[in-house]
């Protein structure tokens, strides 16, 4: 007997329906399972073969055939057991296959036939909102993601006999439903507060310039300085996620199988620091079947990357494309995959090798040559798309011992809303939200500079000769600074204070 129910595969973010076919036939007893499936489908059949026993149904002794289709496409993960069980038990008889028609299913089965919850369960979930099938029956932990979704009516089940008693009387049944915005503001929390770092006034001005902007930041000081402690703080002060931006970020830590258990949105800004070592597709996406890599984890969120100079060449220079378009393409051979990957690049690194040239109480040995040559390898391509580079010095003994708490997160938090209303209302019929983001023609347009400006930007261009592209730079976080100060116009201490924040190009 033939039986024919719905799953869904991820490639890359995206869902697409897979038809699982079973047949059950006379012949020795065997299951052949195809499809360009991969090693934890294969295995499906012992953890299916037992949930069953285990759920006091009876496994066919008969020849089992299971087919995925699309068969050209490669399947891999263990979100298809339940189906296939499901697909085994209509095919054998024990079940009505009419009753699986109106339903998608998703679920790993332990040997026990409880559910485990699954990868990419919100994307599934928007697919299933287009398709004509609007019923999808999940691990119960996966349900409040899946219900994120208007269009689709989410179905938990913990155990495969629950999922059976379910089809046999869905009526006795209610959809799962949750209110998303109070599950969104209630998940909104972030461990770390500015409130915390003694002293770094300079620092602290310029890490609230570049969130009010967008912009991407570049911080140099010794060991110890506190770059870190300023970095980890910076979502704190970055603007609320919007419900669209939060599920686009929940949308790839799901496909990762990264929310935390119980956890439905995620509704913080990501902070990703990947250590130096990581490779190029762990940065930027990649692996047989392609996933997004940590600049994607990072959407919406920070970037973080500590001992800049230390990263792979390769790994550096792919971060060209996603800091200028917000996407990442991947390519290979047989497709090609784009993932989001709009973030704020936070980077850190010491003035030498060794740690200690800006540090007034400790001697620095490096030769010059080889301090030349630790910060040439950051790229003048990919230093020029970094707006702001600041210097981080030691913090003096007297900051450290003021019993005092510094400016709160939910202050500098409220300047940097302020500021990011004025540009959206600014760019409201460009398409875009704040000044990083501004092309060309946006700048000419909206940097209007005081002549005293003009003078003072072209005499900076001349002495510490700029690039075109640092020279658009300057101009946009010098838009950001006079916004911050409430002028329309852009003045020469905003340039200045925006040429400052070049050291790199010094």
């Amino acid at each position: 007997m033939l039986a024919k129910i719905i799953s869904y595969g991820l490639s890359g973010i995206e869902a697409y329906p897979i038809e699982i076919e079973v047949d059950v036939s006379n012949g020795l007893p065997c299951v052949n399972l195809v499809g360009l499936v991969d090693t934890a489908i294969k295995e499906s059949k012992v953890r299916i073969k037992s949930a069953i026993k285990n759920s006091g149904l009876d496994w066919p002794g008969e020849r089992i055939a299971i087919n995925l289709a699309p068969s050209q496409v490669k399947k891999q993960g263990a979100a298809f057991d339940l189906a296939i069980a499901l697909g085994i038990l209509a095919a054998s008889g024990q079940i009505n296959a009419e009753w699986l028609k109106n339903y998608c299913v998703m679920g790993e089965l332990a040997l026990d036939g409880a559910l485990r919850p699954c990868k990419g369960v919100l994307s599934v979930s928007m697919a299933v909102a287009k398709s004509h099938c609007r019923n999808l029956i999940v691990p119960a932990e996966n349900a409040k993601e899946a219900s994120l979704v208007s269009g689709t009516q989410v179905w938990p089940v913990k155990t495969l006999q629950q999922a059976i008693a379910f089809l046999q009387n869905p009526d006795a049944s209610t959809p799962f439903k949750i209110d998303l915005r109070e599950l969104f503001l209630q998940q909104t929390v972030y461990p770390v507060d500015f409130s915390e770092i003694k002293g770094q006034y300079a620092a602290k001005r310029a890490i609230e310039v570049a969130v009010s902007g967008g912009h991407n930041i570049a911080m140099v000081g010794p060991p110890g300085s506190g770059k870190t402690m300023l970095a980890q703080r910076i979502p704190s002060i970055l603007p609320d996620l919007t419900l669209e931006e939060s599920l686009e970020v929940t949308r790839i830590h799901s496909a990762l199988g990264l929310l935390p258990a119980g956890q439905g949105v995620v509704s913080a800004h990501p902070f990703r620091a990947p250590h130096h070592a990581i490779s190029h597709a762990g940065l930027t996406g990649g692996g047989p079947f392609p996933q997004p890599g940590e600049i994607s984890l990072a959407h919406q969120g920070v970037l973080f990357l500590d001992e800049l100079p230390e990263f792979q060449r390769d790994c550096l220079e792919a971060l060209r494309q996603p800091l200028e378009e917000g996407l990442i393409h991947v390519c290979r051979a047989s497709s090609s995959f784009l993932f989001p990957a709009s973030f704020m690049l936070v980077a850190a690194m010491n003035p030498c090798p060794c740690g200690f040239l800006t540090d007034p109480r400790k001697t620095c040995r490096c030769r010059q040559a080889l301090i030349e040559r630790y910060r040439g390898k950051i790229s003048g391509p990919l230093k020029d798309r970094i707006d702001i580079h600041i210097e981080v010095p030691p913090v003096h003994i007297r900051e450290l011992n003021d019993a005092g708490d510094g400016e709160p997160s939910a202050a500098i938090k409220q300047r940097v809303e302020k500021t990011r209303a004025r540009q959206r209302l600014r760019f409201s019929t460009e398409g875009i939200f704040y000044n990083a983001q501004m092309n060309a023609r946006m700048i000419r347009k909206f940097c209007s500079l005081s002549l005293p400006a003009r003078e003072l930007l072209k005499q900076a261009m001349e002495e510490l000769g700029l690039s075109a592209r640092a020279y658009t730079r300057v101009l946009k976080v010098s838009r950001t600074i006079a916004d911050m100060a409430g002028g329309e116009t852009v003045e020469a201490e905003h340039i200045a204070e925006a040429v400052h924040y070049r050291s790199l190009d010094r």
